[in-house]
């Protein structure tokens, strides 16, 4: 309200103000006289006024149409104007637009639509780093490969974009499935963003299948140090690449060099299995017994295994079965109730024709938790006791059909391996096998009901039993389980043949 009084007072004085200033002008005496030449003017006060005040509006006029004449001409020549800078920000509105149009077709999965907006907005707008991005995503949703490799291609040329075209590339080659150029191409992207996790996996994954292990443990490296990748995983799997390194360096015969990465692979991981066997391996060629024995006993109190047993054995080849039982205790009073142990010592026992001792040490194992080497060994005990051949064939029957027990799984695809490997032969996942139970239906025993004469013994005309063969040895590679009489058989598996339905075991319980 008090605005608004002002604005009146304002107002009323200011032509109060006029008015007193014509009424002025016209009671003033004289003029204004200009002359031109022989043409002179006279004008009184008020004219003279109103002459001036004409004469600044002719000029003002003047002034801006010759601002709009110069603006047209530097239009005309190209240069940044009023004019240029409308029809500017009408394209960019254009642009815009179309690129937000082909954004939502991208993302609702409509790849044609989603490039030809973005080839619109392509002709508007001068962001080539965006509307190349958009249409090389458009044409892989569109499945239009050729058009796709151009537009990243075309982002490698520009320095913003390199690392996402150099990605896309790479990309496109994994799906062709040619890894050679994919695995040069995640080089690049990893040189030019080594903190990029998906790159850093990426070339490990490749490098891992290539067993390039030396430039695989440089990325494992790098993800520790980007904090990628917590310590303790990176030990482990720096010891799976150092142990896969010494392997390499065993096939091409240069034993210094496997003795010293196998060592280094156990001491960076003491727990990982295939590790503690190469470095017990190491040791026992130079001559170092007493180190390999401290390095597979530290691998069983982790985890007992029958490689590991096996490598134990084979640091003493020639001793008798007495001597073998009574070296093994070093093993065996470890986690004497683990189901390895319990194997392990009920098959030396055997060895050492001790069946009695060998039925307490496997316990109810071959009823509580039956497989293949289980039931086995249970069979060369009662075979061992003089049960009747009737008995010892129902063992061994349900032995093949039976699961195999542990064995090396890949978590991931759940693909199973005869042995350990640092990739999976199957889904090519990096260290992802473990010792674990395989499900009878995913992997079953290789032997038909045609194959059991061969074990137990063949039936001759009058229709009693032959003899079986006394040792697995004699019996070759149809036998159930080769580690039957020997320790070293504690990590042999059963030939893979098809499965057999479970039969009815006659005998006595253990």
């Amino acid at each position: 309200m008090l605005w608004s009084l002002v604005k009146i007072l304002v107002f009323v004085t200011l032509i109060g103000a006029a008015t007193f200033g014509a009424s002025y002008l016209l009671e003033l005496e004289g003029g204004v006289r200009i002359a031109l030449g022989a043409t002179e003017f006279n004008l009184t006060p008020i004219r003279a006024v109103i002459g001036l005040i004409l004469l600044v509006l002719v000029i003002w006029l003047l002034m801006k149409l010759a601002g709009l004449l110069i603006a047209v001409l530097r239009f005309i020549n190209g240069d940044e104007t009023a004019l240029s800078r409308y029809f500017d920000r009408n394209r960019e509105r254009k642009g815009f637009n179309a690129l937000s149009d082909s954004l939502m077709a991208l993302a609702s999965g409509e790849g044609r639509l989603a490039m030809s907006k973005a080839q619109k907005a392509e002709k508007f707008l001068d962001r080539t780093d965006l509307t190349t991005l958009v249409i090389a995503q458009a044409a892989e949703v569109a499945g239009d490969k050729r058009r796709a490799e151009e537009a990243y291609k075309k982002l490698v040329t520009d320095e913003r974009t390199r690392f996402v075209g150099v990605r896309g590339l790479m990309k496109q080659k994994l799906a062709e499935g040619d890894t050679d150029k994919a695995m040069k191409l995640a080089e690049k992207a990893f040189a030019l963003k080594p903190q990029h996790v998906e790159v850093q996996d990426t070339l490990l994954k490749l490098q891992a299948a290539n067993a390039d292990w030396k430039g695989a443990r440089g990325t494992l490296k790098a993800k520790l140090r980007h904090g990628a990748l917590p310590r303790d995983v990176h030990k482990r799997r720096d010891a799976v690449l150092a142990l896969s390194e010494a392997k390499t360096v065993l096939a091409e015969d240069s034993s210094i060099e496997m003795r010293e990465a196998a060592i280094e692979a156990n001491r960076l991981s003491p727990d990982l299995i295939p590790a503690a066997v190469f470095a017990a391996r190491a040791y026992a060629e130079q001559g170092k017994p007493k180190y390999a024995t401290r390095v597979l006993k530290k691998a069983w109190e982790a985890s007992p295994h029958p490689d590991l047993a096996a490598a134990f054995a084979a640091l003493e080849p020639d001793e008798t079965p007495e001597e073998r039982l009574k070296r093994f205790k070093v093993l065996t009073r470890i986690h004497p109730e683990h189901r390895e142990t319990r194997l392990l010592l009920a098959e030396l026992l055997i060895g050492a024709e001790d069946y009695p001792a060998a039925r307490r040490a496997l316990g109810d194992l071959a009823v509580t938790a039956p497989d293949a080497r289980a039931l086995t060994i249970m069979a060369a005990v009662e075979r061992g006791e003089g049960a009747p051949d009737a008995i010892v064939k129902g063992w061994l029957t349900r032995a093949v059909s039976a699961p195999r027990g542990p064995q090396w799984t890949c978590e991931n695809c759940h693909h199973i391996h005869s042995e350990w490997t640092p990739v999976c032969d199957h889904c090519q996942a990096f260290d992802t096998l473990a010792w674990r139970d395989a499900p009878a239906g995913d992997y079953q025993t290789p032997m038909s009901q045609q194959m059991l004469p061969l074990i137990v013994g063949r039936v001759d005309e009058g229709g009693s039993n032959l003899p079986m063969a006394t040792t697995p040895a004699e019996t070759g590679d149809m036998a159930p389980d080769a580690g039957v009489d020997t320790p070293e058989g504690a990590a042999s598996e059963i030939p893979e043949a098809e499965v057999l339905p479970p039969e009815e075991t006659p005998g006595r319980s253990s």
